[in-house]
């Protein structure tokens, strides 16, 4: 989460103890959480919530979604890949996911009647390891 709130900071181009200003909170809090030292409170998690309407409380929480929020324009065609922060054992790392929609299933054999046999199946864990299996 603390990448997070640095990106935060950078994309409004504020200084700690701007932000700190800008959210009603001690400056103090916002080098405890920037150093470490401190996790944020759920007040806090609130204040930057709804002081930054572009903050995406998933993704603020749980790297998950998009910083800025994803805005619903039509002059702007949607992403293919996302931010997303993935905590390892000792670290924070920012992935690039690729959002995909589900095909809609039409009958038992249609979604495979054009494909090749499936050979192999990857899974990927949030703790940065993964497993393969082959046909």
């Amino acid at each position: 989460m603390i990448d997070r709130l640095k990106i935060i900071l950078d994309h409004y181009n504020l200084t700690s103890s701007n932000f700190a200003e800008k959210i009603d909170v001690p400056r103090s809090s916002i080098s405890h959480l920037l150093s470490g030292r401190n996790k944020p409170s759920l007040d806090f998690i609130i204040k930057v919530d709804k002081t930054f309407e572009e903050v995406d409380l998933d993704w603020l929480l749980y790297g998950e979604g998009s910083f800025p929020k994803n805005s619903d324009t039509k002059d702007s065609p949607p992403s293919l890949f996302s931010q997303r922060i993935v905590k390892s054992s000792s670290k924070e790392e920012s992935i690039l996911t690729k959002d995909v929609e589900k095909p809609e299933k039409k009958n038992d054999n249609s979604l495979i009647e054009n494909k090749k046999l499936l050979v192999k199946v990857i899974l990927l864990y949030n703790d940065g390891t993964f497993d393969e299996f082959d046909r």
